[in-house]
């Protein structure tokens, strides 16, 4: 017996390093110091940039958007779904990336498959300026069925610390900007999947008019960063709080950057709800208080900042910027008006 015929092919784990290899190098910044396939990630911190560094991490994953890209067999966009999701948590501390690593754990390797994976999570890692310096990739038979994988992403950035968000300037009567998502984002997919593919019966190749593409793509619309928005925002001192809106909606986010003592009220008319939402509601008759703790409704990032800088900040992140509503004085909770 040898190991390939136990369902282990060291061969193609190899084969998959040789191809991702150039990807992650491609995304390589100056702190970087070591090479992919080294046992551990160098990266050196550049402290002219800063007097008081603050590391700032995180780890997350795609969760069950993963089988859509399974049945579509399209695994070019959730590498980047991964990168943005991880962005967003540490950029709402104020945090910009530094490196990131990956993990895709499969039960038989496809080098192909694999590439197309890396590739997204490079693209994004570029487009964020955050470098891909090492991750692991492990085949393990019987764990998983065949051509389906899970991926895992962490993350490390910096803020000085004077500048750490951390929402205690909060105050009743500061304003909440919203920005919109691009879909479901990272979040939500085993009560859409339901809805779409089991209760309704469709299949992710239809073409959907309400949405004007295939249930499919709609579903697998990338994760956005908010990093080149908000970024400048921090910059001139006009963030106060920020509130990346994934698992748990608005209704479980929002107050996650609120101080005691304050809560929010939120216009339900301060933004138009994107199809795929409505077509969610509809097709699973699920009620809107649901519907607002499964899914971000159409916004991914909600921005506090003094209401005498509402409409700087408003200006300053682009016309798809809006007001959400404000912050009030209550219990850390939102009330939608």
């Amino acid at each position: 017996m040898d190991y390939k015929a136990s369902g282990v092919d060291i061969d193609a784990g190899n084969e998959t390093v040789r191809r991702i290899r150039s990807l992650a190098r491609g995304t390589f910044t100056p702190g970087v110091l070591s090479d992919i396939g080294s046992f551990g990630g160098l990266f050196r911190l550049d402290r002219d940039r800063f007097q008081e560094p603050v590391l700032v991490s995180s780890a997350d994953g795609v969760g069950t958007k993963l089988k859509v890209a399974f049945m579509t067999g399209r695994h070019d966009t959730v590498g980047a779904d991964l990168v943005n999701h991880c962005v967003n948590d540490i950029l709402v501390q104020g945090a910009e990336p530094l490196f990131f690593l990956d993990y895709l754990a499969t039960g038989r390797l496809s080098p192909a498959v694999a590439e197309q994976v890396v590739a997204g999570v490079a693209r994004a890692c570029r487009e964020n300026g955050c470098a891909l310096i090492g991750g692991e990739t492990a085949e393990m038979p019987g764990f998983y069925a065949d051509g389906e994988y899970d991926i895992a992403g962490f993350i490390v950035g910096v803020v000085e610390q004077s500048k750490v968000i951390d929402g205690r300037s909060i105050v009743p009567g500061d304003a909440l900007i919203g920005l919109p998502s691009a879909g479901l984002h990272t979040n939500g997919y085993s009560l859409a999947r339901r809805v779409f593919f089991e209760s309704a019966g469709m299949n992710a190749g239809v073409f959907v008019p309400e949405l004007g593409t295939t249930i499919g793509d709609a579903l697998l619309a990338p994760h956005r960063s908010y990093l080149t928005i908000v970024r400048p925002l921090i910059e001139r001192g006009l963030v106060k709080g920020l509130a990346h809106i994934t698992g748990g909606g608005i209704t479980e986010n929002l107050p996650r950057t609120l101080p005691d003592g304050c809560g929010a009220d939120v216009d339900l008319e301060a933004w138009d709800v994107p199809p795929i939402f409505r077509l969610l509601q509809q097709r699973g008759a699920i009620a809107r208080d649901e519907m607002f703790r499964a899914f971000n409704m159409g916004v991914g990032l909600v921005i506090v900042c003094a209401v005498a800088d509402a409409e700087r900040v408003r200006d300053a992140a682009g016309a798809e910027a809006f007001r959400l509503g404000s912050v009030v004085a209550g219990e850390r909770a939102v009330r939608y008006r």
